[in-house]
């Protein structure tokens, strides 16, 4: 028989476990999983030394496109995502326009979709009384989930996040009450969706970030200091309430504390419908790296102590973190120079979070069948996409990530494929890496290489 493509030789994660077996694919699906020859093929992949694991997904990015492209576009972090491993990506919707509505979903849609190198889904934006009323609409146009930005005021005409928000603002709409908030979960719950948070709790940040100020400080403490763990704390904790009594499912976005692992553990073991992510940088970094990275370190909520970090290993060892994603969110180099206050938060993720997940794996601080499960099968039943995608089963889409486990490389900002070049890991070795990325049975990447670009489409949540 003649396939579209066949992946041999290769040890393919399948069922929880990584067995040895070819991967034939037809039409962009796997059609057959067999150690047998079963025909030839038009395109053949010999991963003989290498593992197979179903295309990973990042559910967190920001790739600033329309309204900031000189500091990344789509095509460039779909090109990034492609080269690091990630065969997926679900964009966030603070953009402008934003992803309020449906008009704007569709014109969104189209405009990344003429640039995507891999899949992409998007996400909805809540901004309360303002778009309640759209979101059953957005979840039948196919966002994937609905992201709320708890205690963020909001541009009365673009709808952006005003991260610096002055009380009487007029061109603002003041952070949304206790009580809108409410209601947002429930608007959300309507839908059968998943409501994600962005857990800081701003007066409490605004309040501690304007007394260091005006203490004269702006080293890498102060920024501690004026955003501590019981900001991220009190938002989850009310967020968890909120969920409990509304039903809605919550996922608490990119968490940071020790704090913040306690409350989902706790409110998991309840029952609740509770799911959490973290990022690389929480990972891998701490304050102490402040001295080496400098203002390339700074992300919101930003990268907090040992303790935290400690803290998150443990919640991903006993499943109360339930992926692992970027939070990719592109600046240029002269953007991060400047007063640490000043600056703006955010730094590139999509080309090295995979091989730092490999090296922790090589350093024993993983199970290589953990990767599959924090970036691919677990984001895909979360997000109704499994079993489209998330796993390699007989009918799912033909998406690989095959790494090679002994391959090192130095990580460096000027070999990223992102526009904006700001990273905190210049310099740090990893060994383990991405070399073959398949969307959908067509290989996008190989060896670093660009072999097909532009072939990702929109992606709907499975009915």
């Amino acid at each position: 028989m003649k396939w579209q493509h066949i992946i041999k030789n290769g040890q393919v994660y399948c069922d929880g476990r990584f067995v040895h077996t070819n991967v034939y694919i037809k039409d962009g699906k796997i059609a057959a999983l067999s150690d047998q020859d079963l025909g030839t093929a038009d395109e053949v992949t010999d991963a003989a030394g290498l593992y197979v694991l179903p295309g990973l997904i990042d559910t967190h990015i920001h790739s600033r496109d329309p309204q900031a492209t000189y500091k990344e576009d789509f095509y460039h972090s779909t090109l990034a995502a492609a080269m690091g491993g990630i065969t997926t990506v679900f964009e966030m919707p603070n953009t402008n326009p934003s992803i309020c509505n449906v008009a704007n979903l569709k014109q969104q849609k189209a405009n990344l979709g003429s640039k995507a190198n891999i899949d992409f889904a998007m996400w909805g934006l809540c901004l309360g009384d303002l778009n309640n009323h759209e979101l059953l609409a957005l979840n039948d146009a196919g966002v994937v989930a609905f992201k709320f930005f708890w205690g963020y005021a909001i541009d009365k005409k673009s709808h952006l996040l005003i991260y610096n928000y002055k009380e009487g603002d007029p061109n603002a709409i003041a952070p949304l009450s206790d009580g809108e908030v409410f209601d947002i979960f429930k608007a959300v719950k309507a839908t059968g969706k998943q409501l994600a948070i962005h857990a800081e709790n701003s007066e409490i940040m605004s309040r501690l970030s304007q007394q260091v100020q005006q203490e004269g400080r702006c080293d890498y403490q102060a920024l501690l200091d004026g955003r501590p763990d019981v900001a991220e704390a009190a938002t989850v904790s009310l967020g968890i309430q909120f969920s409990k009594f509304s039903g809605t499912p919550l996922h608490i976005l990119h968490l940071t504390s020790k704090a913040g692992v306690d409350l989902i553990r706790d409110a998991k073991q309840q029952g609740l419908p509770i799911t959490t992510e973290t990022c690389p940088h929480y990972l891998f970094l701490t304050n102490e790296d402040y001295d080496r990275v400098g203002n390339e370190l700074k992300v919101y909520p930003p990268v907090k102590y040992q303790s935290d970090q400690d803290a998150l290993w443990q919640g991903i060892y006993d499943g109360t973190i339930t992926s692992i994603c970027s939070d990719h969110a592109p600046h240029t180099y002269a953007e991060k120079q400047g007063d640490l206050f000043d600056v703006p938060a955010g730094m590139c993720g999509l080309e090295t979070e995979v091989p730092l997940l490999l090296n922790a794996v090589n350093q024993g601080k993983l199970a290589l069948e953990d990767v599959a499960v924090l970036m691919s099968e677990n984001p895909a039943k979360i997000y109704h996409i499994y079993p489209k995608k998330g796993t390699i089963v007989v009918g799912s889409d033909a998406d690989f990530t095959v790494v090679d486990m002994n391959k090192q490389k130095v990580l460096r900002r000027d070999d990223l494929h992102s526009k904006g070049k700001v990273m905190a890991y210049d310099g740090v070795k990893v060994t383990g890496m991405p070399v073959v990325t398949i969307l959908r049975g067509i290989t996008i990447v190989k060896d670093g290489q660009l072999v097909n670009e532009k072939q990702g489409q929109f992606l709907r949540p499975v009915e």
